[in-house]
């Protein structure tokens, strides 16, 4: 039997430092070499990224750099769905490396289970005592609660890091959202839901992600997923979970007391009760007393930056409730510039 011909779509920008070594462990499947390609959608990179991938370009044939002059990742991602041949469309992200079963699991999961998407999870690799930190508040429940972070058996689940599909899946419901700088992946994995479309998470997808390695790019990420995270909601109000609202609840209420001279001393409760309760899960999940510091930072940095972008998105988008909200584009709908560009 024929295996299907898989496409692996990579999303970036300036990755002079990652790109070549997730293309290796890209090339390095088990998979036919036959039978798949890899498009490199990048989004004007100036840090030299662009140049290596047009000489990797010319030495592997499976290879293609396209151009995304969105320069963000959902309209990267549906520049090279629309020049895509694949029957499978694989999405890796440039700053993982993948197992060489990685492919062959993947095409196998979708053809046993059925689903419309299929993913690993997301395993942090650190890399210093601040990314080490981060990476193991990642992996927490308490950190980031989508299961695809600490999944360790097979199963449906809302959502997944990176994702499998078979073509027709964005046939049916459309491509990625491309006003999403982040939370593309949320929304559209929702509207598959909605279609009736099965996700699941398997362990067997094996990945390694790389993940921030400073304070300051730990608060920026997770400040624009809370952001963005306000456009999901008024986009899809049932995409939201009660998980989705503690924080910036917690945050908002917090604030008011603290503001509020009668209610200063509740405030000031809050806070203590919180730090204790974020201790208590460092005692828990981290071994020696510097990596437990840092893992309660990192916790704290997670649910605060997020909540803190959240609560100015409801303020920074609080127009667009009365703005009907735009369908995301169709496979097949892409500009002829655009297409042109993907060639």
């Amino acid at each position: 039997m024929t295996l299907p011909f898989v496409s692996v779509v990579i999303p970036m920008r300036n990755e002079i430092d990652w790109i070549e070594r997730c293309l290796g462990t890209v090339f390095a499947q088990d998979y036919p070499a036959d039978r798949f390609e890899i498009l490199v959608a990048d989004g004007q990179s100036d840090d030299g990224s662009r140049e290596l991938l047009d000489d990797l370009a010319r030495r592997e044939p499976r290879l293609r750099v396209l151009e995304n002059p969105h320069r963000i990742v959902p309209g990267g991602l549906n520049l090279a769905i629309a020049a895509a041949r694949g029957e499978i469309i694989a999405r890796i992200d440039a700053h993982t490396e993948i197992e060489p079963d990685y492919l062959s699991v993947g095409v196998e999961t979708l053809g046993r289970t059925g689903a419309e998407n299929v993913g690993g999870p997301m395993i942090c690799r650190g890399g210093g005592p601040v990314a080490d930190a981060i990476a193991a508040a990642m992996s927490s429940r308490w950190g980031v609660g989508a299961q695809f972070h600490f999944a360790t058996d097979e199963r449906e689940c809302d959502t997944v890091y990176m994702g499998m599909w078979p073509r027709h899946a964005f046939e049916e419901i459309g491509l990625f959202d491309e006003e999403l700088v982040r939370n593309q992946d949320d929304e559209l994995n929702y509207r598959l839901r909605k279609h009736g479309g099965r996700i699941v998470v398997s362990p067997a997808m094996r990945s390694l992600y790389q993940n921030r390695e400073t304070w300051k790019a730990l608060l920026r990420q997770f400040y624009q997923y809370g952001l963005w995270k306000t456009r999901v909601l008024q986009k899809h109000p049932r995409q939201m979970s009660v998980r989705h609202y503690i924080p910036p609840t917690y945050q908002l209420a917090t604030f008011v007391a603290l503001a509020v001279p009668l209610l200063r001393p509740l405030g000031a409760a809050s806070l203590i009760l919180y730090g204790a309760a974020m201790a208590a899960v460092t005692l828990v999940e981290a071994n020696g007393f510097g990596p437990r510091v840092r893992l309660w930072a990192a916790l704290i940095a997670i649910h605060q930056s997020w909540a803190f972008g959240f609560l100015v998105g409801m303020v920074r988008f609080a127009p667009r409730w009365l703005v009907p909200e735009q369908p995301a584009p169709r496979l097949g709908e892409a500009t002829h510039l655009e297409m042109e560009e993907a060639r």
